[in-house]
């Protein structure tokens, strides 16, 4: 029996920690945790490296990612091994798709009382849909459940009926994509505990539960594509990704300004502002103070006007899928606003005119997450880490289920092990 418990406690081990991974266009972060006895979830570390082989959020060169994760995974165990064997990581860019969809079946006691085996074949039944072979399901996302007729029940276990459905968002991927960031991930070291479709991961730690009731819209503008999801009462009513980010920003300063990416990054971070009727056409920029290889001297609301024009694209994308919705200015939360793109001055106010939102900063939450030093901490008040924390979050939620399941069902777990072992 002793090894069969030793095996208990590998399994055991491997949900206590986790690894939440956000590979983006320019940047990749980590966050390693455990899980403790009493379920606190705790910081063990925070990881960022620049990332190489992805294009708008999609992985193009797996080898290049690898060298990459490589890189990070080395720095990861130093701090705990183990938590590289529990990895959830976010999907990213725009050849994710959602759907609705139906199950419906037939409950199957004499006294038709509705078990969870009976929900589970309910959702699996909304799952059989005509997916071509590309394609892989990433969520199944129940919105109401409808028994004998009536509809809008959250949770019908217990309940009575004959006929039990489900109405479900089925969110699925291009598979290819999906497979080139699972091979990078298992190329540098990494074992895969879970996928989330990256707007999920953002909403899950930079909207709150309040938002989420009465109707918010998440943007998250990253280096290469900018997402969005938006929630009311409590239900996710669309996601979408765009392949336009901060990026296309620094691309278009480059071409207005003349001057290289580099000089248009450092110009945009230190000039730049979301509105340029806010910069006086007096005020001027010595571009030679950035690249001395540069003489002109440019008014800064012209770079202000380059960047408003890429900004209030972004929103127009934004405010188009609000419309196929009909949410388009109907969302009392307004939209939160996150992502290292969502860092230019001014940004908030561009938002509220664009959408006609109120509209914030979209700081992660990390109320949940206890911290081995204040250093951690500060490290999570930027606005590039709400999809990792996201991501954390989702993995602890996740990983805190299978030790719970694996704790309940201890002995029979030891007794199917039993029957394999000699």
């Amino acid at each position: 029996m002793n090894f069969e418990f030793w095996i208990y406690l590998e399994f055991r081990i491997f949900f206590m920690y986790l690894t939440a991974l956000d590979i983006g266009t320019s940047q990749i972060r980590a966050l390693a945790a455990e899980i403790k006895k009493n379920g606190q979830l705790s910081l063990l570390g925070v990881f960022k490296t620049p990332s190489n082989g992805v294009r708008k959020g999609e992985i193009v060169s797996v080898s290049e990612v690898a060298r990459a994760l490589s890189k990070l995974f080395n720095e990861i165990k130093q701090v705990n091994k183990a938590v590289l064997k529990n990895i959830f990581v976010n999907v990213n860019g725009v050849n994710v798709k959602l759907q609705n969809s139906r199950g419906i079946i037939a409950v199957s006691r004499a006294d038709n009382e509705i078990y969870s085996d009976d929900i589970e074949r309910a959702i699996k039944a909304s799952q059989a849909i005509n997916l071509g072979s590309n394609r892989i399901i990433l969520h199944t996302i129940t919105r109401e459940f409808i028994v004998d007729g009536i509809v809008g029940i959250s949770d019908p276990l217990g309940m009575t009926g004959s006929r039990l459905e489900v109405n479900s968002l089925i969110i699925d991927a291009f598979k290819p994509a999906v497979n080139n960031l699972i091979k990078a991930i298992e190329a540098a070291g990494g074992k895969i505990g879970g996928l989330i479709y990256n707007p999920l991961a953002n909403s899950r730690s930079v909207l709150s539960k309040t938002q989420k009731e009465l109707g918010a819209v998440m943007i998250d503008i990253g280096f290469g594509v900018t997402s969005m999801a938006t929630y009311e009462e409590d239900n996710l009513l669309q996601a979408a990704v765009f392949p336009v980010g901060s990026s296309n920003i620094t691309n278009d300063l480059a071409i207005g300004l003349k001057c290289s990416i580099r000089t248009a990054e450092a110009i945009k971070l230190s000039w730049g502002s979301a509105m340029a009727k806010e910069i006086s056409i007096k005020e001027k920029v010595s571009l030679g103070e950035i690249d001395e290889t540069l003489k002109s001297i440019v008014s800064r609301r012209f770079i202000s006007e380059i960047i408003e024009v890429r900004l209030a694209e972004i929103f127009e994308f934004v405010n188009n899928e609000l419309k196929l919705i009909g949410k388009s200015g109907q969302l009392p939360a307004g939209a939160i606003i996150a992502g290292a793109g969502a860092k230019i001055p001014n940004l908030i106010d561009l938002a509220k005119r664009e959408l006609k939102l109120p509209a914030q900063l979209g700081f992660a939450d990390f109320s949940l997450i206890e911290f081995i030093n204040a250093g951690l901490e500060a490290n999570l008040e930027d606005l590039e880490f709400g999809a990792a924390v996201g991501l954390l979050l989702w993995g602890a939620d996740q990983s805190s289920k299978d030790i719970a399941w694996l704790t309940s069902g201890k002995s029979r777990l030891l007794k199917i092990l039993k029957h394999f072992l000699p």
